[in-house]
């Protein structure tokens, strides 16, 4: 019952980190310094889809599915819980490119609030009339 719980907890904050690695960046609208964290996790989920590299998470996963008798998730996280299920297969290309471009459009969102706050406490320039 314990493994049962565990493996869907850490489903769970695997499906928050995608949101995450997703969304993340808007966060640093309201809250700067988060975009340090998800400038790390956008470059581990860029890594573990392109290369070999093991998404500690999914291990975490399978490790409770071997606990409970069940084998490996099938083709990984994503492939088992989203491919086909929330998202068609034919439709990731597109995804791939809207995700990409909401992590740019948050980035630049995040700089020009952190620019703008720059000047917030400034006083207004004065101009001299002659």
């Amino acid at each position: 019952m314990l493994v049962r719980f565990l493996a869907d907890l850490t489903v769970f904050v695997h499906i928050l980190a995608l949101l995450f690695i997703g969304l993340g960046g808007f966060l640093a609208w309201r809250w700067p310094k988060v975009v340090l964290v998800h400038v790390f996790f956008a470059i581990w989920g860029v890594l573990v889809n392109v290369t070999p590299i093991p998404c500690p998470l999914t291990a975490l996963e399978n490790y409770f599915r071997h606990e409970q008798g069940l084998g490996s998730l099938p083709g990984g996280f994503n492939a088992y819980y989203l491919y086909d299920t929330v998202i068609p297969r034919a439709a990731l290309p597109m995804v791939i490119v809207l995700a990409l471009g909401l992590v740019i459009f948050s980035y630049v969102g995040a700089y020009q609030r952190w620019r703008h706050r720059g000047h917030h406490g400034a006083p207004a320039a004065t101009v001299a009339h002659h």
